[in-house]
């Protein structure tokens, strides 16, 4: 009984595993052949963009926001994450963390409006 676990327990195990270093195998990773099989990728071969993605550490965000998304962006996120093993919630933090990031004029217009607004 006491080798029954839950998936909770499962996916703590799993998100507790050391990631992978530079040069090393990501299972999950898989680039198609010409010939409908894929073929494993080490880190050195992807691109800056995605080992910034896999890098990112959101689990310690604990909101959550409710987006919607049009159909062609979600089967693009799904086929990302089956490429890359990545979570589409992962994907999302990065993505809105690094527009923050590099364009501030999104960050003047919250300061803007929170300084005209009267309490």
């Amino acid at each position: 009984m006491e080798k029954i676990r839950s998936l909770a327990d499962q996916i703590r195990a799993e998100l507790g595993k050391p990631q992978p270093k530079d040069g090393e195998v990501f299972p999950k990773v898989r680039t198609p052949t010409s010939k409908g099989r894929s073929v494993q990728r080490t880190a050195k071969e992807l691109p800056d963009i995605i080992k910034a993605i896999l890098a990112y550490d959101n689990s310690q965000n604990k909101k959550m926001v409710h987006v919607r998304f049009d159909k062609g962006t979600v089967d693009t996120l799904t086929k990302f994450k089956m490429a890359t093993g990545t979570d589409i919630s992962k994907f999302v933090a990065f993505s809105v963390k690094h527009v923050m990031e590099n364009f501030p004029e999104i960050k003047n217009t919250i300061k803007q409006f929170i300084q005209n607004t009267d309490l």
